[in-house]
């Protein structure tokens, strides 16, 4: 009798272990389950951890609730200024509602992946080109709620959409590019002519001041003969300003002037002061001799460095 009854509860221990095994689910943290009974949605969503239902009754679908990491196949479209580019881009996105993800769609997954490639398409059209190049972030807020409003239906969410890569044709590549040098070009030039201006301006306030003094006209030209010179170059061509011309004569004038006057003075004048405008006289005539060497020496210097 003994023998039996411990046979007996051994047979029901056995049968309670195998109701047990085929009874038990274990649902990650990351993970909820929806239990069809008998093909019904039967009660709450299971919560992570251990769970237990009806063998050959119940079943379970575990839906994972990760963010979902989905690249959108690159779409070939023609945008509003009729330029051909195609696009691809990544759609970011998970589960909130895990019986609406089982039961109101066939497969979440592959209608976000066919929604997404239609919004894209539907952005390319409606975008120009310098949209899709330049102005991407309210692209991607445009498409994320194109695709979002018919996956809230779904159970999904969507997190974010980012476009990666726009890919344009080799003729539309060319001419950005010439127009992208035409306009540094046009820039370089405004720069250089504004430089001109301003170096215009300073050589002006230059020639003003050398006005002033002709002898720093001469200075600067010896100085650029040395400079010049200095190159060890062996052929020179060197430009004579007219203003050193100018200068030249100036000094050749005060000594006919001062001739002219001498000869009125010595006719008019007295013996008695025969004596004293002679000497003034001499004076002149040694001052504009002294201006005469100084000019014949100048003249020499610049010969001189031109043979150089």
């Amino acid at each position: 009798m003994v023998e039996e009854l411990v046979g007996v509860v051994a047979a029901v221990g056995a049968g309670a272990l195998v109701y047990v095994a085929s009874a038990a689910r274990v649902v990650k943290q990351y993970e909820r389950g929806v239990v069809f009974r008998l093909g019904r949605l039967h009660g709450d969503v299971r919560r992570p951890g251990f769970n237990l239902v009806v063998p050959a009754v119940d079943r379970m679908r575990k839906v994972n609730l990760q963010i979902v990491t989905m690249p959108i196949p690159a779409q070939e479209g023609i945008t509003r200024d009729n330029v051909t580019v195609r696009v691809d881009a990544v759609v970011y996105f998970k589960v909130v509602d895990p019986a609406a993800a089982i039961v109101n769609v066939e497969d979440y997954r592959f209608a976000v992946s066919q929604m997404a490639q239609t919004s894209l398409r539907s952005i390319i059209g409606k975008s120009e080109l310098d949209d899709l190049l330049s102005n991407r972030e309210k692209l991607n807020q445009g498409l994320e709620l194109m695709i979002d409003s018919p996956a809230v239906e779904w159970g999904v969410t969507i997190d974010r959409v980012e476009i990666k890569d726009v890919s344009l044709p080799d003729t539309m590549k060319r001419s950005m590019a010439r127009q992208a040098e035409a306009d540094r070009e046009r820039r370089a030039r405004l720069i250089n002519a504004d430089a001109e201006y301003q170096a215009s301006k300073k050589l002006a306030q230059a020639a003003h001041q050398m006005a002033d003094t002709p002898s720093a006209l001469q200075l600067r030209l010896l100085q650029t003969v040395m400079a010049v010179a200095a190159e060890k170059n062996s052929t020179l061509v060197l430009p004579i300003p007219v203003e050193l011309l100018r200068f030249l004569e100036r000094g050749q004038q005060p000594a006919a002037q001062a001739s002219g006057h001498a000869e009125a003075a010595s006719e008019h004048a007295g013996a008695a002061s025969g004596h004293a405008e002679a000497a003034e006289q001499a004076e002149i005539a040694e001052g504009t001799v002294d201006r005469r060497e100084q000019a014949e020496e100048a003249l020499e210097q610049l010969r001189r460095a031109v043979e150089q």
